[in-house]
């Protein structure tokens, strides 16, 4: 609201807006990657003298790269609807393409609520703007062309790789869109009602369809009530049946007085990972702020992880949105603890 002549003005409706800057109060900070590539040609005798930093004004690439680094942190003065990032790098690589062109290069990351791909083509468009700027009293004739998003990684969407291709040095460093490749994974769903008939199980069905988005197979996938005796006899089935290496379970994590998930995990599993539960709070607070009453959990049933999370959809996705990224390093961490297959009750 603002103030006129101390009356109480309402600002008009979102959508009556002619532009507006996206809110992302409620996105989480994730780590925020992108790449972007763009070429100049130059003509054979810029070239050569470019190679030979023998032009007037002196080493051309060396400026593009600052050129290009300025570029990206002056993005939100150019383009006014971004927002201000705090970048934690940009890095620029120029490239001289015989026998006439410079192809450069810029990466830029930031741990942010939202991607940083205008950062990186910026600061292309400034490189090779500032090459032009050194080259035309040698070469009038000059193009630039060819500039392009690479990759972006982070936030909901996750990974993205241009389907033109990209350069055989940046697919080295891209990570896996299938992280969780043949990983033998559990889903259990604890909901009387879902148990009862009474609706369709949602949450578990949304689980189950993000685990093989990324790779996983599921071995098991059942809908029980929330009942500690049941939830303690179908961990243990699962667990010897399916033989998974992550079990996902989804309900009975609220304050409720049915809601004991947590306090069958205590009694099954042969260790609490306390970090997981924390992790996931925090992480959540950012979508909603009633994440703090959620009692998620983590511990090691045999050598098999074990994760309780809240049992709505909404919840569920969100929380495999902050799990997903790093859970099969997670679980390589966790094989090479050394822990063994559990062939009996839990003593």
């Amino acid at each position: 609201m603002n103030t006129q002549d101390n009356k109480i003005v309402d600002f008009p409706a979102e959508e009556e807006a002619q532009f507006r800057m996206i809110d992302v109060g409620r996105k989480r900070v994730t780590r925020r990657r992108a790449v972007a590539e763009g070429v100049i040609t130059v003509g054979a005798v810029a070239f050569e003298k470019i190679k030979a930093k023998s032009l007037p004004k002196g080493d051309v690439l060396a400026l593009a790269e600052v050129a290009g680094i300025m570029g990206a942190k002056k993005t939100p003065e150019t383009l006014l609807m971004c927002h201000t990032l705090p970048l934690d790098q940009v890095s620029i690589h120029c490239v001289l393409e015989a026998p006439a062109a410079v192809r450069v290069y810029a990466q830029v990351t930031a741990h942010a609520k939202t991607g940083v791909e205008m950062e990186a083509v910026m600061a292309v468009q400034a490189a090779l703007a500032t090459i032009w700027d050194l080259v035309k009293g040698t070469e009038p004739n000059l193009n630039i062309g060819g500039i392009r998003l690479l990759v972006k990684e982070g936030g909901k969407s996750g990974l993205w790789v241009n389907p033109d291709g990209i350069p055989a040095w940046l697919s080295t460093q891209i990570s896996s869109v299938r992280a969780m490749e043949a990983i033998p994974t559990a889903v259990i769903v604890m909901s009387d009602r879902a148990a009862a008939g009474v609706y369709e199980d949602k949450s578990g069905a949304l689980l189950v369809d993000m685990l093989k988005a990324d790779g996983a197979e599921i071995v098991q996938y059942v809908v029980i009530p929330d009942d500690r005796g049941v939830i303690s006899d179908t961990m243990h089935k699962v667990y010897e049946q399916g033989h998974p290496k992550l079990i996902i379970m989804s309900g009975g994590t609220g304050p409720g007085p049915r809601d004991v998930t947590p306090e069958v995990m205590n009694v099954v599993c042969d260790r609490i990972l306390q970090g997981f539960g924390e992790m996931l709070r925090r992480e959540s607070a950012a979508y909603t702020d009633t994440a703090w009453l959620s009692r998620m959990e983590a511990g090691m049933m045999g050598d098999a992880l074990v994760i309780a999370l809240p049992g709505s959809p909404k919840a569920v996705a969100e929380c495999w949105e902050i799990l997903s990224p790093f859970m099969a390093r997670a679980l390589k961490m966790i094989a090479s603890q050394g822990f063994e297959k559990r062939t009996g009750e839990k003593k």
